[in-house]
């Protein structure tokens, strides 16, 4: 095993040693989408296969709904390619450049990391995604992905391999680690140092954590995505209502989910009944404090400590009263993974105190917690979103997959 992954390191070392000129880039890019294309019916009789599987192992239902291919999704996987071959590229782009007294004229330039390791559950739509945007910014990939998707995986990257192949790119610029054991995992974060540069795990808590705990090699990535959003007394309810319905249930499996609502104290008699109706309508189960309880009609539990900590990732929620937007940022700031927080608000004093304030990656202000997606930000897709503290943070589109160096240009100056 370590041998297969450590020749599959050497080639992307390889192939990654030939700069490609933007214009090969986008020629790749757009050939890979047309092929997607092309080859529909096919893609959808993989993705059955791996759907049979899951299916049959019992995977629970927000994995299955990740794991679905079907014409529209297909159409989105060909826009987002053609949306990344239409954006800048990243690579060799002059961030700064200045003159010393001596003369040295300084440039801070943009360079590709190198070899991008990823590790992914469920999400067929990510190894497109991934590999288009390592490739448009200069890097390689070795991408291993769940063996829940093998099939859809596999068939998405044979095409892009096929598109290299057509622009006579070396097909290793993107890899696909063909191996189904678990051990596989454990390999790539401690025996690849060697050979990878930077490791992105997407997928669930366990994968997070494992990476976080054993790395060897550095990563990207955050292990949830608890996303509040803050109800404040100056919010308008017909606003309120409609963000926070899309916010919970548009998709409940993705982490840009809001997880818990926080309501300002003075608006709960007026509010409460008419937002969590909305959501219990919809099928979504609340978890509420005490004083919640006491004025919803409607179904609800009790919400402990614990709750507060809950990523739910499915039609649940929980809900809680603050007395303010300083306590709402303290619970937050508590309780929150620094993923993406929103205040819904018509004061934009109290606005600007929140965004300021709140520690998350994302902070928002009127809108739903699910714009956190790189797509959604003009990025074309996403590797993933980064809780680090450290850049990058956020979703990490095309321009978080570069380094930088710094060229000096001299005339014969020496150091007194």
């Amino acid at each position: 095993m370590i041998k297969y992954l450590e020749k599959l390191g050497k080639k992307s070392k390889k192939a990654f040693l030939k700069t490609l000129d933007t214009n090969k880039k986008n020629k790749v890019l757009l050939d890979f989408a047309n092929l997607i294309n092309e080859n529909k019916q096919i893609i959808i009789s993989k993705n059955k296969k791996d759907l049979y599987y899951a299916f049959k192992k019992g995977l629970k239902k927000n994995m299955i709904e990740r794991l679905i291919l079907n014409s529209k999704k297909i159409q989105q996987i060909e826009k987002s390619i053609k949306t990344i071959a239409k954006l800048e590229d990243p690579v060799d782009k002059v961030l700064k450049n200045w003159r010393r007294p001596n003369g040295l004229i300084i440039k801070k330039v943009t360079i590709p990391i190198g070899v991008i390791g990823v590790i992914y559950e469920s999400r067929p739509n990510v190894t497109s995604d991934i590999s288009s945007l390592c490739f448009k910014s200069g890097n390689t990939v070795i991408l291993k992905g769940g063996s829940e998707a093998f099939n859809s995986n596999k068939i998405l990257v044979n095409l892009f391999r096929k598109a290299l192949k057509k622009n006579n790119v070396s097909k290793d610029y993107v890899q696909f680690i063909e191996k189904k054991n678990r051990k596989v995992v454990n390999i790539m974060l401690t025996k690849m140092k060697s050979y990878i540069d930077i490791i992105i795990p997407r997928g669930g808590k366990s994968l997070v954590n494992e990476v976080q705990k054993k790395s060897t090699v550095p990563f990207i990535g955050h292990l949830e995505g608890i996303c509040h959003t803050y109800i404040d007394k100056s919010a308008n309810i017909d606003m309120a209502k409609k963000i926070i319905v899309n916010a919970k249930l548009r998709n409940t499996a993705i982490c840009g989910a809001t997880e818990t609502i926080l309501f300002h104290k003075k608006i709960i008699k007026k509010f409460t009944n008419p937002i969590l109706y909305s959501l219990e309508s919809k099928g979504c189960e609340i978890f509420a404090d005490n004083k919640i309880k006491k004025i919803y009609k409607g179904n609800s539990k009790t919400a402990y400590n614990s709750n507060w900590s809950k990523e739910y990732l499915a039609p649940k929620i929980s809900v809680k009263v603050v007395n303010n937007t300083k306590e709402a940022i303290n619970h937050i700031n508590k309780y929150g993974t620094m993923h993406t927080d929103a205040i819904i608000t018509l004061n934009k004093s109290e606005a600007k105190y929140f965004l300021k304030n709140v520690k998350s990656s994302i902070a928002i202000h009127n809108s739903s917690t699910q714009f956190a997606d790189g797509g959604e930000f003009g990025f074309g897709g996403e590797v993933g979103i980064s809780t680090n503290k450290t850049p990058p943070r956020g979703p990490v589109g095309l321009n978080e997959l570069v380094s930088y160096k710094y060229e000096i240009y001299g005339s014969g100056q020496i150091r007194k």
